[in-house]
C-alpha cells in the first residue's frame, strides 16, 4: 500500500494474540492498530486461547 502512495494505514481487528501483535508491530512500526480484545496467547497448535481456536478454519470451513 505504501508503494502505491498510501500515507496512513490502519488495521481494525476484533481479536488477536500478543504474539501476532508483536510480530506485526515490529514488521510495520508505522501501522495504526486498533484491536478490541487481546487474548491470552497461542497454544502449541498456534490456536488463539482461550477464545477462537483456529480462526482460519472457522472462517473458511476447513476443519480436519
Amino acid at each position: 500500500l505504501k508503494g502505491r502512495g498510501a500515507r496512513r494505514i490502519t488495521s481494525l481487528n476484533i481479536i488477536g494474540a500478543p504474539e501476532g501483535l508483536g510480530l506485526i508491530t515490529r514488521k510495520f512500526p508505522q501501522l495504526e492498530i486498533y484491536i478490541a480484545k487481546i487474548d491470552e496467547g497461542l497454544n502449541e497448535n498456534k490456536y488463539i486461547i482461550p477464545g477462537l481456536g483456529d480462526a482460519g478454519d472457522r472462517e473458511y470451513n476447513t476443519f480436519e
